[in-house]
């Protein structure tokens, strides 16, 4: 019996195990948000902006590890919602981005919001795909799924014309493609456990296509107490590896303290064990140096075609990295070896060393470690933590102690106005789930206005505002570039009363402006049930980032001018 092509597309995401899409409601795709009322598996997530939409659905893909899925409208709706193709390209997550078009037969006549999609999208996707004829929709679907999860993961755009939905065709639904797995050679696993048994000082980077969750957790721990391996996750990956486990070696985030960059740049090897490697990752392409490393270096990455792209690693291993994990728990490990075990001890004290709960108290706001250190002992073992981009983010990496049965979630290019849409995908994902939202009073009122898809959901995440007034990683590379010449109109903001906006959503809210509330405060905001919370904490712009005391204002003239506002 022929259906539309909206009704196929539909049945198509569900055999995928597509049990959620987001959206901003667009008339380009009606045909399809009419016909999904009719299937049943599948849900209709309506957010208040594409930047939104899209972004919850790369934080459902790394929350379910399968491709997120999103639809948006033609034109300006693929424009909001291109910050999250740009996330999912860099962070290696698989996305299916269904764009709305304009109809076929006004297509190359700049009919209202027509876009070339092939030519605008091809820098920020592996593949876009036009659907042409209706026979082609589930075939595609298919198609595209496969290409977002295959080698490096990646978000695929579709691109479906408005007037395509509802005609009808009687193709069937095609199956999914099993997921290719790279698995390790026999020769190239006895090469990778020669290497390690031979090193003194091994380094394993742990990162963005390493899999993620308890099981692999236990396994990465077994391989670093059997081997005698420090682990370090990568930028943004803090909960790949327990921060309490002896053999955690630290950290790889941005501008590390130059004592702990000194200790890690003594290693004999260097292992990049699904990590991508970025120059946030590596300072800069200084370490490993780019094109050419100074430490013998081992690439192990899902796709042929990404080792060897920026770096020559000495060892190339184009294998599932969580098969590789498996391989080398299957090989005998090296004897004891007193050297090996004082590195890993050495590594771990100064990592540890950097997460112990102090910090200076600061005259204008709130030293945002004080607020950090207080959620560290709040966080369920189990909760959801996502972060916004900023220099509020340094205190969470320094003063969090990440465990593998917790997630961590944000966008790794660094956008602003991530972390409220991921905090909600979070808890959509998992109602009962504590989810930790960390966003700074920039990013809060990009995407805050998801704060009503919580709502209309009923899911009710805890939001930890940092509001120093002030665009402060902005503010803090102007200090380091033009040192005495910073223009405070340049970086300042002027902003609400974020309580009274919170409270407007229906969420309660609460006010931070001393340390000595911190503890009482955030134990009253965690313990809130049935509606979302956001906890306003005035932060400090002197103290602007967990490692550097600088400000474009000097603390008397920061209290003066809170005073007026």
């Amino acid at each position: 019996m022929s259906k539309s092509v909206a009704h196929i597309m539909a049945e198509s995401l569900v055999a995928h195990g597509v049990d959620r899409v987001f959206c901003v409601p667009g008339e380009s795709y009606i045909g399809f948000s009419n016909a999904l009322l009719d299937v049943d598996g599948c849900e209709l997530v309506v957010c208040r902006h594409e930047a939104g939409a899209g972004l919850m659905a790369v934080a459902d893909s790394q929350l379910t590890g399968r491709p997120g899925c999103a639809i948006v409208s033609r034109g300006p709706g693929m424009a909001n919602g291109m910050i999250a193709l740009h996330t999912a390209l860099h962070d290696c997550k698989p996305l299916v981005m269904f764009v709305g078009d304009v109809e076929r037969k006004d297509m190359g006549r700049q009919a209202l919001q027509e876009q070339n999609y092939s030519v605008w999208l091809a820098d920020v996707t592996k593949k876009v795909m036009p659907v042409v004829m209706p026979e082609q929709i589930s075939e595609i679907i298919a198609r595209a799924f496969h290409y977002a999860e295959s080698g490096t993961p990646g978000p695929v755009a579709v691109i479906l014309p408005e007037d395509i939905f509802d005609e009808l065709t009687d193709v069937p639904v095609d199956n999914p493609r099993p997921k290719p797995v790279m698995s390790p050679g026999t020769d190239m696993v006895r090469e990778f456990a020669d290497l390690l048994r031979k090193s003194e000082k091994p380094m394993l980077w742990v990162g963005g296509t390493m899999p993620e969750g308890p099981e692999m957790a236990a396994k990465l721990e077994k391989l670093a107490e059997t081997w005698t391996l420090p682990v370090h996750p990568t930028m943004r990956r803090p909960h790949l590896f327990d921060f309490g486990h002896p053999n955690f070696g630290g950290y790889v985030g941005i501008r590390p303290p130059k004592e702990y960059a000194e200790e890690t740049q003594k290693t004999d090897l260097l292992v990049a064990f699904g990590e991508r490697l970025m120059d946030t990752t590596t300072q800069g392409y200084t370490f490993p140096a780019a094109p050419q490393p100074q430490v013998p270096f081992v690439h192990i990455w899902p796709d042929a075609d990404e080792i060897g792209r920026v770096w020559r690693p000495d060892y190339a291993y184009a294998c599932d990295p969580g098969a590789m994990v498996d391989a080398l728990l299957a090989m005998d490990p090296p004897p004891a070896n007193n050297a090996r075990s004082e590195w890993v001890a050495s590594l771990n004290s100064k990592a540890l060393a950097l997460l112990a709960p102090e910090w200076e108290t600061q005259e204008d706001g709130v030293n945002f470690a004080a607020v950090c250190c207080e959620v560290d002992k709040l966080l369920a073992p189990d909760a959801a933590i996502t972060s916004d981009a900023g220099n509020f983010g340094s205190f969470i990496h320094r003063y969090i102690h990440f465990k593998p049965t917790q997630t961590f979630l944000s966008s790794i290019i660094g956008a602003m106005g991530a972390g409220m849409p991921m905090g909600v995908a979070a808890a959509l994902r998992n109602p009962d789930r504590q989810v930790v939202v960390f966003v700074g009073d920039g990013g809060i009122l990009m995407t805050g206005n998801e704060l009503a898809t919580a709502r209309l959901k009923g899911v009710n995440p805890i939001i930890v505002l940092a509001d120093n007034s002030v665009y402060s990683t902005i503010n803090m590379h102007h200090h380091v570039r033009y040192p005495g010449h910073v223009d405070e109109q340049a970086t300042e903001l002027r902003n609400p009363d974020f309580c009274m906006w919170a409270e407007s959503f229906g969420a309660k809210a609460f006010r931070i402006e001393t340390e000595a509330e911190v503890g009482p405060v955030m134990a009253e905001a965690f313990a809130v049930k049935g509606q979302p919370v956001l906890i306003h904490v005035r932060s400090s712009a002197t103290q602007m980032s967990a490692y550097r005391n600088k400000s474009m204002y000097p603390p008397v003239a920061r209290e003066a001018k809170r005073a007026a506002d």
